[in-house]
């Protein structure tokens, strides 16, 4: 609130009213003034008072001098300590709030340990309940003062096997009427940290004995439906559980089986089993009743069907391939699947017979159409990968099946030509295609690499009307060569301006020269040059480091022309 909680939002004064002027009128005559029980004070009334109603009365504390309750709260000018209070000499703000009495704290914070009785003795302050576990330990010893509850108590003290000297029924918990009779003492099964779980060890039974206690009543028995057996429960129950129990049938006399397994005594042969006369453990194991195992051996070959006729055991499906050979010629004793088929034996040619799409998958509807036995491209072992063999087919008739129906043909940007597709593809693939410019005529490239056709000149090509086979080889477009013959000598710039062809580059050395004086039609390097005209003594007017290669910073020192007689001449820079 603000110190004037006339300033405060949603504070609506009456009209025409000035703050602080409400006894003008709440004056006890004019309209209802300030209670005879009212807290003494000098304020105005809207101070604490709202215009919309007496109640709530607002109240601040902001200037209250901390530890001065008492001056107000005395029980005379407002509401004291009451007469159930908590005895104490402390400021009423050392534990209740100037925002309200409730809820109240108070600090342990300066209480000497172990003297918490010295007001928690029921009078001073609430103590020990009636039905409190007896005991001269101090409360904090299992209390924080924080709160009663969660109270921990701390077994850590107390002698191992002396649990009954408390837990006794009286002085605390002791064991319940329905508790598994035993002498042994509570920390034997039990913890201090919790009843529960509560652990038993069968430590030092003697095996055999588990139905002493095992009984029903004593502890849990046998249950009433249990496998009817005079063994002793460890003979398959384990101490530490019940579950899983196993059983071990050794001793049992192979091929008893039946005798406990009837149905009665044990689990005995379901309805719906194989009928045989068999005993149990030809198929099963005593481990378990699955996987079941079935063994053949005996079985006369070709016989499969006495049992397998759908009745005795599982017969041939009604999609299965018809046929009259016997189940093991193409299926194994071991499982059905996968089911092998010989086609030893089956007559070249003669496939349709049986993949004619009714005995058995004959050719899909997109299959290429040829009146071919199905083994003249596909192999007994598998449709997959079929090989086609173009051997026979007449040269240059590629098109009589590659038509687009028959079998792929030309696609829509192939290259346009008449050409036989065997002229550039070859039968045993597509690609890499081969094109031979043979017969084609010198100088008539251009007739087809016009860029529509086939592969023009791109954008950066030098720019010459000289046919293509003059630079380029019908092998290849690269590597191209160029034959200056006929190039008249001294011409060169003409093309190696820089813009038609490469020109001078920036660091060449300066010369109005014709390329040709220097270079070859040839090739660029190596260059030569003719010092003939120079006049003698002007070596160093080019040769000086910058326009051409200067004296080295090894040579001699001296000041003679490089020609000078017995040192340079213009044919090589050695003697």
């Amino acid at each position: 609130m603000s110190p004037d909680h006339r300033l405060d939002a949603g504070y609506v004064q009456p009209r025409g009213v000035t703050p602080g002027t409400c006894a003008t009128c709440h004056n006890g005559t004019t309209a209802r003034g300030k209670a005879s029980n009212h807290l003494p004070t000098t304020a105005a009334c809207d101070q604490c008072h709202r215009t919309t109603g007496w109640t709530p009365a607002t109240f601040s504390h902001a200037s209250v001098t901390p530890g001065t309750c008492a001056t107000c709260h005395n029980g005379t000018t407002a509401r004291g300590k009451a007469s159930n209070h908590l005895p104490t000499t402390a400021a009423c703000d050392q534990c209740h709030r100037t925002t309200g009495w409730t809820p109240a704290t108070f600090s342990h914070a300066s209480v000497t340990p172990g003297t918490c009785a010295t007001c928690h003795n029921g009078t001073t302050a609430r103590g020990k309940a009636s039905n409190h576990l007896p005991t001269t330990a101090a409360c904090d010893q299992c209390h924080r003062t924080t709160g009663w509850t969660p109270a921990t108590f701390s077994h850590a003290s107390v002698t191992p096997g002396t649990c009954a000297t408390c837990h006794n029924g009286t002085t605390a918990r002791g064991k319940p009427s329905n508790h598994l009779p035993t002498t042994a003492a509570c920390d034997q099964c039990h913890r201090t940290t919790g009843w529960t779980p509560a652990t038993f060890t069968h430590s030092g039974v003697t095996p055999g004995t588990c139905a002493t206690c095992h009984n029903g009543t004593t502890a849990r028995g046998k249950a009433s439906n249990h496998l009817p057996t005079t063994l002793a429960c460890d003979q398959c129950h384990r101490t530490t559980g019940w579950t899983p129990a196993t059983f071990t049938h050794t001793g049992v006399t192979p091929g008893s089986c039946a005798t406990c397994h009837n149905g009665t005594t044990a689990r005995g042969k379901p309805s719906n089993h194989l009928p045989t006369t068999l005993a149990c453990d030809q198929c099963h194991r005593t481990t378990g009743w699955t996987p079941a195992t079935f063994t053949h051996t005996g079985v006369t070959p070709g016989s499969c069907a006495t049992c397998h006729n759908g009745t005795t055991a599982r017969g041939k499906p009604s999609n299965h391939l018809p046929t009259t050979l016997a189940c093991d010629q193409c299926h194994r004793t071991t499982g059905w699947t996968p089911a092998t088929f010989t086609h030893t034996g089956v007559t070249p040619g003669s496939c349709a017979t049986c993949h004619n799409g009714t005995t058995a998958r004959g050719k899909p509807s997109n299959h290429l159409p040829t009146t071919l036995a199905c083994d003249q491209c596909h192999r007994t072992t598998g449709w997959t990968p079929a090989t086609f063999t173009h051997t026979g087919v007449t040269p240059g008739s590629c098109a009589t099946c590659h038509n687009g129906t028959t079998a792929r043909g030309k696609p829509s940007n192939h290259l346009p030509t008449t050409l036989a597709c065997d002229q550039c593809h070859r039968t045993t693939a597509w690609t890499p295609a081969t094109f031979t410019h043979t017969g084609v005529v010198a100088g008539t490239c251009l007739t087809c690499h016009n860029g529509t056709t086939a592969r023009g000149k791109p954008s950066g090509h030098l720019p010459t009307t000289a046919s293509c086979d003059a630079c380029h080889r019908i092998t290849a477009w690269t590597p191209a060569t160029f034959s200056h013959t006929g190039v008249a000598p001294g011409t060169c710039l003409t093309c190696h301006n820089g813009t038609a062809a490469r020109g001078k580059p920036t660091n060449h050395v300066p010369t109005t020269q014709s390329c040709d004086v220097c270079h070859r039609t040839t090739g660029w390097s190596p260059a030569t040059f003719s010092h003939t005209g120079i006049a003698p003594g002007t070596c160093a007017t080019c040769h000086n480091g910058v326009i051409a290669r200067g004296k080295p910073r090894d040579h001699p020192t001296t000041n003679a022309s490089c020609d000078a007689s017995g040192c340079h001449n213009t044919r090589t820079f050695d003697r």
